[in-house]
């Protein structure tokens, strides 16, 4: 009786450390623990649910109890534990089957695992999973100081089926929220921003330099004067006003004018003078008493039949429409020698007046 007592405590034993470890393997692979997934406040939310719905009863507001409730504003960049409470535990690991879960670290050892993690320069590489940067993404550090994204290592466990690190394949780590990828990503954007900056404050500075300061070379300082002459030259323009429709006004009535100058002048010395008229100028010219030429300052030929002394020279005599007498080999000289001058806008050499000439006989 005694031996069937034993071996029945025996068989009672084997049987119930076997429900122990199947009991153990079913929890260990359920998704209950994850670090990432939060079952527990998902549960404790439905519960309250549940509840609420239970308990609900009208109520009338009537606006006399109204409270202004701020709201919490939490710290973007705290550090918090995602598993504060160690997992139940199991039958097998009661009875000594296996071993317990590893207790919670404290604060000075995840200081640790932080200091071992930004040696090794986790944060500053990219997800071992995604094998993307973290930038701002959320960011969670293992207890075995390997760094993921949160929503990278939630899939892992979910794809698994269990908590081990995808690294170093070490189970039921713990997991805390860090932020190390965020603040690196945000000190690379700043150095980004003022190393553009810097480097269009210096290419800005540069430009300036070059339009200010000639170069030594003498095909880019040529270049730069033509430039400086060019800019200089259309300040200059854009500085008078240009009105087309005034130019044109005024061009049409310096026109005007210059016509009815001619018109003029045509009126007075366009028509022939008759004989009439050159009689009257001749008898001018006799009162005038003129007896030298005034361009060679020799003595005019006498005219209407006088004689010419033995040692003198008959020469040709021009009489003028403005009643002055000249020789008339000195006139054409002096004909040739105004250059500008045309017929019959020839001018007298003594009154500058447009004249017509006729040939005296001597």
């Amino acid at each position: 009786m005694l031996k069937n007592k034993g071996h029945s405590s025996k068989k009672d034993n084997l049987a119930v450390n076997a429900v122990a470890l199947q009991d153990h393997i079913l929890r260990d692979l359920q998704l209950r623990n994850l670090s990432v997934a939060d079952h527990s406040k998902t549960q404790v939310q439905k519960k309250e649910n549940k509840s609420l719905k239970r308990d609900t009863k009208a109520i009338t507001d009537t606006g006399l109890k109204k409270t202004m409730q701020c709201p919490k504003l939490e710290d973007s960049e705290k550090e918090y534990v995602l598993d504060p409470k160690p997992p139940p535990l199991t039958l097998a690991q009661k009875l000594g089957l296996i071993g317990p879960p590893p207790p919670q670290l404290s604060s000075d050892e995840w200081e640790k695992v932080k200091q071992r993690s930004l040696l090794q320069g986790d944060s500053v590489q990219p997800c071992p999973i995604c094998k993307e940067e973290f930038e701002l993404r959320p960011q969670v550090l293992l207890s075995c100081s390997h760094v993921f994204h949160r929503a990278c290592l939630q899939a892992f466990e979910k794809f698994t089926n269990k908590k081990t690190c995808p690294l170093c394949r070490k189970n039921q780590y713990q997991t805390r929220v860090i932020h190390d990828g965020a603040r690196l990503f945000r000190i690379k954007c700043v150095t980004r921003i003022q190393a553009y900056w810097r480097g269009y404050v210096v290419r800005k500075w540069y430009r300036n330099l070059r339009e200010t300061v000639p170069p030594t070379d003498a095909k880019l300082r040529k270049k730069f004067f033509e430039k400086k002459f060019t800019e200089i030259s259309h300040r200059i323009l854009c500085s008078y006003n240009t009105n087309i429709e005034e130019l044109f006004a005024e061009i049409d009535r310096c026109l005007a004018i210059n016509r009815s100058v001619l018109q003029q002048f045509e009126e007075k010395y366009g028509h022939e003078i008759t004989e009439e008229e050159w009689e009257k100028i001749q008898v001018q010219a006799l009162r005038r008493e003129t007896h030298e030429c005034s361009i060679c300052l020799a003595p005019l030929s006498p005219a209407g039949g006088q004689r010419v002394g033995a040692g003198q020279r008959s020469r040709e005599t021009a009489l003028l429409s403005c009643s002055h007498v000249f020789h008339h080999a000195c006139l054409l000289a002096l004909e040739e020698f105004s250059v500008g001058d045309r017929p019959p806008f020839h001018a007298c050499p003594l009154c500058r007046s447009c004249y017509q000439k006729k040939i005296l006989e001597s």
